[in-house]
């Protein structure tokens, strides 16, 4: 039966309608335009950076040399560019919620860094407005989709978003740091979750990081033991 459906219905990339070897994967022609972030990277938010790996190196880029990064490491695992911008607002806008189980596996190779059989995953929020409209959080289905292939715990609702802010496009670092401080809490009802726990941080994109400080903070406010971040893709300067 599984042969019959795979030659009625053959595997295809996930962006393009060209065959692939298996499902959720991309053809050889988009992973070419898919920037994946492999290599030496900076430590705090998961930029490449030129070199060869140092591991052991406490190595930043420059703008994690300048702005205080609450959270302990960061990952990311694609650049936001190319097909890895397509992936992203495919995702967040065009209800392609299937593009979660493609990229879970990419997002779990970064993630190794920073997880432990002990790690709790917790997605950024979306505020209850955007949510209704928008009638689900891709940071949720990120963290949830990483959580269940490395067999640790999810909290999807581990924080909540308080402040109804704008879209951020646009907005400086400083006007983002200042329009999400105090905007993400820990959600009463899983404060005990959180606490004590080491917590691996979800979104979709990294761009000043004002949103996962905002979120760190949170969870630090809720007995969180220690912090990291990870991201599906990171805005770089000129990427």
């Amino acid at each position: 039966m599984q042969r019959l459906i795979q030659i009625l219905y053959p595997p295809q990339c996930a962006m393009c309608d060209a065959r692939t070897e298996s499902d959720f994967g991309l053809c050889g022609s988009c992973w070419s335009q898919t920037p994946f972030i492999e290599g030496l990277c900076c430590n705090g938010c998961g930029t490449p950076l030129p070199g060869d790996d140092a591991p052991d190196e406490r190595l930043l880029c420059d703008d994690c040399m300048v702005v205080a990064r609450p959270w302990s490491k960061g990952r990311a695992t694609l650049v936001y560019k190319d097909h890895a911008r397509r992936i992203v607002l495919s995702l967040k806008h065009g209800d392609r919620t299937d593009l979660v189980r493609a990229v879970g596996p990419w997002m779990l190779k970064s993630a190794e860094p920073l997880m432990t059989p002990e790690t709790l995953v917790v997605p950024i929020p979306l505020h209850h407005f955007r949510l209704l409209r928008r009638k689900f959080n891709q940071a949720a289905l990120l963290a949830g989709q990483l959580a269940q292939l490395a067999g640790v715990d999810c909290c999807p609702d581990g924080l909540v978003r308080t402040k109804r802010t704008a879209p951020l496009d646009g907005h400086n670092r400083d006007q983002r740091f200042e329009t999400l401080s105090g905007a993400i809490i820990a959600n009463q009802k899983r404060a005990t979750q959180l606490k004590g726990r080491k917590i691996l941080l979800v979104d979709d994109v990294m761009t000043s990081g004002a949103t996962f400080a905002a979120a760190t903070e949170a969870s630090f406010a809720a007995g969180a033991d220690d912090v990291y971040v990870l991201s599906l893709a990171r805005v770089v300067k000129d990427a």
